[in-house]
């Protein structure tokens, strides 16, 4: 019989390769076509409505690109429309936060030492709060603030910073995070699916008809579409956080997601400056690194408990259910015997000041909690204790399976 929790974690795997590989589409297209957009350049001869032209060299052959103002007189046999990359990359990013922080939830989306949460009750905030950053951004490049780009961006990172704040009274710091990523992501897809894309629609209805688009639909969907350039970014870096728990295992971890958001502006700042023309302004890479500095100083005021404290917490239902099972004791000693001089919330091996990706397994809470990932990378891989450390025995790895399938 094919193990379920190994099929799981395959299952898990082939969705975030799916999210990657959209996602890297998507971006790229995203960063190419504000960067063409930037470049075109007037220039004589240029077709009957044509805004600039663009020449490139790129892999042995050469590119010339023409901008149109709003449309050309005549649609096109063979019209692209970039559109899946965006569309897959939210589907399956819904997927693996269902599959990571909802059907994982004991483990990752609830915080019990921060808010006393069912885990239906952290699924619906998980769900519903995904939708009103779309609706109040929606409602606020409606209003006369659309035509008012720089207040209009102020305003997007201030909603930034109170839902930053609001995750991390919640959730997990690493569920925080990556859910204002999936905030954020949720915003830059919508932008697309109901505006870019149907506006787009509208002008090749307009050249099928025979009559003139309405440039106001373009000039709409340019808007969204450079909101989403400064955004992707910040979204990149929440949605790589949870490897890294200096990120997410802070006390100010909603200010450091909060000041990414502001490095993702100076970057981006550069590169369009640069594109358009504009000159290098060379002071954003300074304030990138003092932006980057303050964040390295924020991550280091943890909130960690301290061993004597977690010890003292009483086991959630998650927890207990692992630690009553039959030969619980056995595969904790043997956890605690290979793993907890790393993954420690003092670690005692050298070189090693934090546990490996916020992960603790010292005392029996931290080990019930964490079952899954002792299952898999240590009872049923050799993926750690990494052997160049410890020589992990055959008969403590046959503890921790025959503990794990108790449960099951």
């Amino acid at each position: 019989m094919y193990d379920f929790a190994i099929l799981w974690d395959w299952i898990a795997f082939a969705v975030r390769w799916l999210h990657v590989i959209t996602a890297m589409a998507w971006i790229g297209a995203s960063f190419y076509f504000i960067a063409l957009d930037l470049m075109v350049k007037s220039a004589p001869d240029l077709p009957k409505g044509a805004y600039g032209e663009e020449w490139e060299v790129h892999g042995g052959g050469f590119y010339h690109t023409v901008k149109y103002t709003v449309a050309p007189d005549r649609l096109p046999e063979h019209l692209t429309w970039h559109k899946w990359q965006s569309y897959t990359t939210w589907l399956s990013g819904a997927a693996l936060l269902m599959i990571v922080y909802w059907v994982g939830g004991e483990l990752y989306l609830l915080d019990p030492t921060k808010a006393d949460l069912a885990l239906w009750q952290g699924i619906v905030i998980s769900a519903l709060s995904l939708t009103i950053g779309w609706l109040i951004y929606d409602f606020l490049c409606k209003s006369p603030l659309g035509e008012q780009p720089t207040a209009l961006m102020l305003l997007l990172f201030v909603m930034l910073v109170v839902m930053a704040w609001g995750y991390d009274q919640v959730f997990t710091g690493r569920a925080a995070l990556l859910h204002l990523g999936a905030f954020t992501a949720t915003i830059m897809t919508a932008n697309v699916f109901f505006i870019i894309m149907p506006n787009q629609r509208i002008v090749v209805a307009d050249l099928k008809a025979g009559r003139t688009p309405d440039p106001k639909y373009g000039k709409i969907a340019k808007l969204r579409s450079t909101h989403n350039n400064y955004l992707t970014l910040p979204v990149i870096f929440l949605m790589l956080s949870n490897h890294y728990p200096l990120s997410f295992g802070t006390e100010y971890a909603w200010l450091i997601a909060s000041l990414v958001f502001l490095m993702g502006v100076t970057i981006r700042h550069y590169f369009n400056s640069m594109h358009a023309g504009k000159g290098r302004p060379n002071w954003t890479w300074a304030a990138t690194a003092v932006i980057f500095i303050a964040i390295a100083w924020l991550s280091t005021f943890s909130t960690t408990a301290s061993y004597d404290e977690a010890s003292e917490r009483p086991l959630t239902a998650f927890e207990e259910r692992f630690a009553s099972a039959d030969g619980f004791e056995d595969a904790y000693y043997a956890v605690v015997g290979n793993c907890s001089m790393c993954h420690a919330r003092e670690p005692v091996w050298d070189g090693i000041r934090w546990a490996p990706k916020g992960v603790y397994l010292e005392t029996e809470g931290d080990v019930a909690r964490h079952a899954h990932q002792v299952y898999l990378q240590a009872g049923r891989s050799h993926a750690m204790p990494p052997p160049n450390a410890i020589q992990m025995d055959e008969e403590a790895r046959r503890q921790i399976v025959a503990w794990y399938r108790a449960v099951e």
